[in-house]
């Protein structure tokens, strides 16, 4: 009785947590996986891994250091057109309740939604424009990479490349495109 009371509370504690602080959102769905057409790979970037769980909950920390610079490049599919994603194809995502420069996804948020790190300036891969991209540092103290001011996230219920499962979640997440806006 003692564990079912205890599972229920953990995942009621999970589904709040995905919304990050927006209004309540249904459980995350399964989309259909989207191919992701980049450049070649110039370098790699550390990349949280997600369990295999029905919630979306990385198990790598946010307080994990990026081996190197982080390349952000454009990837694209049918559904959404092109949109930004790192060297290995993974989507990237802003945060409409951030405010240009700064993150507030921490803690909690930052588990399902892991920021872009990096270790040096990041690395625009075709297409994206290197002037805009830049870096905020963290309150953690890591160093985040931003796209027009925008600070980059993956969501943690992209398990492959090209997946965009976080598109619209909580009405305040969105994939981002070469010019630097929501999709």
């Amino acid at each position: 009785m003692r564990n079912k009371i205890l599972f229920s509370a953990l995942l009621g504690l999970a589904l709040v947590l995905s919304a990050c602080g927006a209004a309540a959102t249904p459980a995350p769905t399964a989309m259909p996986a989207a191919t992701a057409t980049a450049a070649p790979v110039a370098t790699a970037t550390a990349m949280p891994v997600a369990t295999a769980s029905a919630m979306p909950v990385a198990t790598d920390t946010v307080a994990s250091a990026p081996s190197s610079a982080a390349t952000v490049m454009v990837g694209q599919n049918a559904t959404l057109g092109s949109f930004l994603v790192d060297s290995k194809g993974m989507t990237l995502y802003l945060y409409t309740n951030d405010t240009p420069g700064t993150s507030t996804c921490t803690a909690g948020c930052a588990s399902i939604w892991p920021p872009l790190l990096t270790t040096g300036a990041p690395v625009a891969g075709q297409g994206v424009n290197a002037a805009m991209l830049g870096t905020t540092q963290r309150a953690d103290g890591t160093t985040q990479v931003t796209y027009n001011s925008w600070p980059l996230y993956y969501f943690a219920s992209d398990r492959a490349a090209g997946d965009t499962n976080g598109e619209g979640k909580g009405s305040v997440w969105y994939v981002i495109t070469p010019d630097g806006m929501k999709k």
